[in-house]
């Protein structure tokens, strides 16, 4: 998505000098950073959906190991209590000490901590995820990222709900973002190998709002459900609908690879 951006900012600017009757709330450049700093923060809160759910699989299938620590080649210390199968709630503690260069080429650092319900799998299982001077590179990642197993679907893929309450990311220069959301993450691909996300494909339906660190509000709607795809990270297909800082009906459609702003569509590319 952030292979666009650039030409966000142009059809913006574009549009907003063809159409004098539409008035936004701030001008093209602030949209257009707003949209860029949601790519951040979503990419960042998606991935630690992805982690959370690879170490809770983790921590899954070492229960019955004597040991409360699970230390991953090049990764971070994984701790669960109690180390048994049958105890609820669980806590599993994701910890990357003082920075952990992780295989996708993220420094992460500090601690993510994930209490459950019940086993990742497990329909009804309810995991809360929070942060302790976590950091993602140079992002300062906060709040509660919510998770629950709703159960298989009529395709018998796996639906998860979730929900980030009070999330924001600080830069290093100070400035912050907050971000929440409320969608539903059904899991098509990569449910028989769950000790390796990289080949996991889901759908995504929901909304997102935030606000950006200039105060310029968003909110994403999934008008149709988005394909993702985590090697290479990437959105297939999928229709997403845009309101950000007032500037309405702008719709990024990745089924023939077009935005659509004030009813005129343009392509965009990979």
């Amino acid at each position: 998505m952030r292979k666009i951006i650039i030409p966000v900012l142009a059809l913006l600017l574009l549009s907003s000098c063809q159409e004098d009757d539409v008035k936004p709330n701030v001008d093209a450049i602030s949209a257009t950073e707003a949209l860029t700093e949601y790519v951040t923060v979503n990419k960042v809160f998606q991935d630690v959906g992805n982690n959370g759910g690879d170490a809770l699989l983790s921590a899954e299938s070492s229960a019955t190991s004597k040991s409360s620590k699970i230390q991953t080649d090049e990764g971070p210390i994984i701790t669960i209590e109690p180390l048994d199968f049958t105890t609820f709630p669980k806590t599993t503690t994701i910890d990357y000490q003082s920075g952990v260069l992780c295989k996708d080429g993220i420094t992460r650092k500090g601690i993510v901590t994930i209490v459950s319900t019940n086993w990742y799998g497990e329909t009804g299982s309810e995991h809360t995820t929070t942060f302790t001077d976590y950091y993602h590179e140079d992002f300062k990642v906060e709040g509660i990222h919510k998770v629950k197993n709703l159960g298989k679907n009529q395709d018998d893929n796996s639906t998860y709900s979730v929900t980030i309450e009070n999330g924001k990311i600080t830069t290093k220069a100070g400035a912050t973002i907050n971000y929440t959301e409320n969608s539903t993450r059904t899991w098509i691909a990569g449910s028989d190998t769950p000790l390796n996300i990289w080949d996991d494909e889901y759908m995504l339906e929901g909304t997102q709002t935030g606000v950006s660190s200039k105060d310029v509000e968003y909110t994403l709607t999934v008008e149709k459900p988005l394909h993702f795809v985590l090697l290479p990270r990437g959105i297939k297909s999928g229709i997403l609908n845009l309101d950000i800082g007032g500037l309405k009906d702008v719709k990024l459609n990745y089924e023939d690879s077009t935005i659509t702003i004030l009813g005129k569509s343009y392509p965009f590319g990979d």
